[in-house]
């Protein structure tokens, strides 16, 4: 009997269908337009371009032109590429720019679906951002696509690490920008601690499709962005406490694979102190728990964290002496990241690496805040569904499963599982044998490098061919991913989530006319592709035959998205193919998340060695297993996400405060407004409200009057005379000052005052904004603690980060008015001392953001003249270029006043 709810799917449709129904009438439109968007010209597609601008401009929305301007794209990509989007490609362009995930199989082409939306979004001339997981898929896409961009009279623009400044800034102006996460995020950081708005590269977060949106929104979602710059070298104590660490047993510390979490017995921190002492790392007399301690117990358990939950060649790998972070969901290198807090540091001693000294925060940002700064968001990926909740939670996102647009033909089998992992192995390396054989393409899933290297060895001493593609040969990535459809061919790959090329059965045709080329350079290229081309047919027919592309999992992952991931490998397009999962009972996942119970059903039916469970309950019972701790993945990103976004709410204050300060042409109210409120505190403080002149400590504001506003005033005096309150003291005080600051902006002038003024507080603002990042990592670190006592840790956070945002606002306050009240203008020497000076803050800063600037060729210098000497460069405008060639304005280098 079915139940209501089948029955409901039946009559009703899924929520999907539905969805999926609505888009037909507007495909309907865009087909009927393709005939007359045919018959223009090259020139006329581009004129639509310039017809929907000015029609958005008169107001008329983005929906209604949508049918026009996918008709319009779609041509501009058929004469571009040679590429006629699908109808279903046609409707995840149309899911995209709603503001959903479109979650679309593998070999679909999200590439070029993208570009609709994009051009749509793009109209409205606020700019797109189009996200990838690496440089080499945002170079590659932005080249590829830019094709059609530029057939629509559209400019396409790519971002990528290290690049000048000059270039950044045209990239990020261009229609349609392509970049990784991360440098938008880093970008984001370094444009709001720029002090002038020219020196921003950023215009806004109007729209963006994330590409791989699983792998960018949820996977990396708990890894903030970072910009930081050094502090102090602590090296030699990473190196004592990393020798007690092995000396620890057992007994001495808990692990929680689960949780994956480390932590000290009672036993073990006696035997620490004890060793802590012996070794002259804790003083003779203290103890573990005085507060003297804290920074040897942080160090400590990084330490411990270090040994017991980081392992080689799986969580990084050491290249040429530097400790390399590996991706656990792509298995990619994430060179130049660094895990903070010291565990790096940590890890380096344990590995006997050069330590690099800890850094102090300077700006941070986490993926989850930055992606929801844009006004519309949406994302593509093979995988979605399974993190249906949060991307609705958290981002607002819809996900929606477009369907292919041939069948699927691949067939999936039921998860193998044996007793031990010799046995799994044994039956892997015959699986990819009889594949191999009949010439069957085989893909293999590892989950680290240490068992895809293990894999490896196992199949050279079985006499296989095969290629390995893991964290270590990362720069071979494209080029092993396009051979795995080869006919026979066994690729070893470790997570292959989001790798960006296809795998096309009989190998990629491009790659191998590439490889031609390379061969025979005074070959014909055409001659070369139409001779491959015929010979590729051959092959992929030949590896249909054999029954396509077999994908064939060592363990299950932690995600179900990750395996969905690999499995959709194999059968793109309609292609046949097979996957498999070969499991066993010393699995990890299987390990930690209930084995007993099935291997008492494995012992129970007293299976014999080299056998297999196979049954579609398993299946089930280990999707519950990967289900439970997804569900406790989000719960800890949810959770981490609400401490974030207090900080967040702060971050957002900050910048757009500095945004309004680099707008403002003339701050001098909002600092008078500052310097009333400081008078007003000092009264306060030492003359406080409804008390008697005999409690007034006069002698006291006297002197703060000196030391904060730089005037030397009769305090005291005024403060005897008969009928005085603390209202006139304030008064005079205002007059007082505001005749001082307008004195010194008669001496500097009121152009440079202004400027002055606005130096001032930036340079204020961002060192207080560092204080207090720093101020609040502490506070999260030791707040969870007040759990102990039935306080909740988030309210507790909320409460003291707010008074702390307040105690800096205050700080700045005063801040700000002590500098200003003590400039003046300074001698030629002074001058010069203080140039260099600030020419190498910046660098320095500058160095820490990676923002590096060519320098470029002063072409129009005079006789004598050299850039690195300021006295032979005469009096450049404060709007030309700076003589010394860094390529900013005179204002904005060496004639930058403090």
């Amino acid at each position: 009997m079915l139940g209501i709810g089948t029955v409901a799917k039946k009559i009703f449709g899924t929520p999907n269908d539905r969805k999926i129904k609505a888009t037909r009438p507007l495909i309907a439109k865009i087909n009927a337009l393709e005939s007359e968007y045919q018959g223009l010209s090259d020139q006329a597609l581009i004129d639509k371009t310039n017809e929907f601008r000015a029609r958005i401009a008169g107001g008329e929305s983005l929906e209604a032109l949508l049918p026009e301007a996918f008709a319009n794209c779609r041509e501009g990509a058929r004469r571009a590429l040679g590429l006629r989007a699908f109808d279903v490609q046609l409707m995840g362009g149309i899911f995209l720019h709603q503001g959903n995930i479109a979650e679309m199989k593998t070999g679909e082409g999200k590439t070029l679906v993208a570009t609709f939306p994009a051009y749509l979004n793009a109209l409205s001339g606020k700019g797109v951002h189009i996200v990838t997981v690496n440089d080499y898929l945002a170079k590659r896409d932005a080249e590829w696509m830019g094709k059609v961009f530029g057939a629509l009279g559209m400019t396409t623009g790519v971002v990528y690490p290290q690049q000048p400044e000059s270039e950044k800034k045209t990239a990020y102006a261009a229609d349609v920008t392509y970049a990784t996460n991360n440098e938008l995020g880093f970008d984001y950081l370094r444009d709001n601690m720029k002090s002038s708005l020219e020196d921003m590269n950023q215009r806004g977060h109007n729209f963006a499709v994330v590409d791989e949106v699983d792998s960018i929104l949820i996977d990396e979602a708990r890894t903030p962005l970072i910009i930081s710059g050094p502090s102090q070298d602590r090296s030699s104590l990473y190196q004592s406490i990393d020798t007690l660490i092995p000396e620890l047993q057992d007994e001495h510390y808990k692990l929680d694979e689960k949780t994956r979490n480390v932590t000290f017995t009672e036993e073990g921190n006696e035997f620490l102190e004890n060793l802590l002492v012996t070794r002259g790392v804790l003083p003779e007399g203290q103890s573990l728990y005085d507060p003297e301690s804290t920074t040897i117990v942080h160090h400590v358990n990084q330490g411990l964290r270090a040994h017991k939950l980081f392992t080689k060649d799986k969580d990084y790998i050491v290249r040429g002496g530097d400790v390399v972070l590996i991706d656990e969901f792509t298995g990619r290198m994430m060179a130049g990241r660094r895990l903070s807090d010291g565990l790096h540091q940590a890890i380096e001693a344990k590995e006997g690496c050069t330590i690099q000294p800890e850094n102090v925060t300077l700006a941070s940002v986490t993926f989850q805040n930055y992606f929801r700064l844009y006004d519309r968001l949406s994302g593509m990926t093979g995988t979605a569904l399974t993190e249906a909740e949060e991307f609705g939670e958290i981002y607002g996102l819809g996900v929606v499963e477009v369907p292919t647009n041939r069948p699927i033909a691949r067939i999936d089998k039921d998860d193998a599982v044996y007793r031990t992992a010799r046995e799994k192995y044994e039956a892997i390396a015959s699986a990819i044998r009889t594949a191999s054989e009949k010439g069957q393409p085989t893909l293999v899933g590892t989950t680290s490098i240490e068992k895809s290297e293990m894999l490896s060895k196992l199949l050279t001493e079985a006499g296989i061919a095969h290629n390995v593609l893991n964290a270590r040969q990362h720069e071979k990535e494209a080029q092993i991913v396009a051979d795995a459809g080869r006919l026979g061919a066994v690729t070893i790959a470790t997570n292959m989530a989001g790798r960006g090329t296809d795998i096309k059965l009989g190998g990629n045709v491009d790659f191998k006319v590439m490889e031609a080329i390379a061969a025979d350079p005074e070959a014909d290229p055409e001659e070369i592709r139409k001779r491959i081309e015929a010979e590729h047919a051959a092959d992929e027919e030949a590896v249909k035959a054999a029954g396509g592309l077999f994908v064939l999992a060592t363990e299950r992952h932690e995600s179900r998205r990750i395996d969905n991931q690999l499995r959709g490998r194999s059968g793109r397009q309609g292609d046949p193919g097979k996957s498999a999962f070969f499991l066993s009972l010393e699995d990890d996942l299987m390990r930690i998340f209930g084995s007993e119970r099935l291997e008492k059903v494995l012992a129970t039916l007293g299976m014999k060695e080299g056998e297999a469970i196979i049954h579609p309950w398993v299946n089930k019972s280990l999707e519950r297993a990967q289900a439970k701790v997804e569900g406790r993945n989000f719960d800890i990103r949810k959770q981490l996400l609400k401490f974030d976004d207090v900080m967040n709410e702060q971050r957002k204050v900050i910048f757009k405060q500095r945004l309004d300060i680099m707008r403002a042409e003339d701050l001098s109210e909002i600092i008078k407004d500052m310097r009333g409120e400081v008078i007003d505190d000092l009264v306060d403080q030492y003359m406080p409200p409804k008390t008697y002149a005999d409690q007034w400590d006069t002698q006291g504001l006297y002197a703060a009057v000196i030391e904060k506003l730089n005037m030397d005033l009769p305090v005291i005096d005024w403060a005897a005379e008969d009928g005085v309150d603390d209202e006139d003291i304030v008064a005079r005080l205002d007059k007082a000052a505001d005749e001082m600051m307008a004195a010194k902006a008669a001496q500097f002038g009121p152009d440079t005052m202004r400027m002055i003024e606005k130096q001032i507080l930036l340079q204020t603002i961002d060192g207080k904004w560092r204080e207090h990042l720093l101020t609040l990592e502490h506070l999260r670190s030791v707040v969870g603690f007040r759990g102990y006592a039935q306080r909740d840790p988030l309210n507790e956070y909320k409460n003291e980060a707010f008074q702390l945002f307040e105690n800096m606002l205050d700080s700045l306050r005063m801040d700000v008015t002590q500098k200003l009240a003590q400039i003046r203008p300074m001698n030629e020497a002074e001058q010069q001392q203080l140039m260099q000076e600030m020419a190498a803050q910046r660098a320095a800063m500058m160095a820490a953001a990676d923002t590096s600037e060519p320098a470029e060729v002063n072409e129009n210098a005079a006789p004598g003249f050299d850039e690195n000497d300021p006295a032979t460069w005469g009096n450049p405008g404060r709007n030309d270029p700076c003589p010394c060639g860094s390529g900013k304005k005179f204002k904005h280098c060496h004639g930058r006043l403090a």
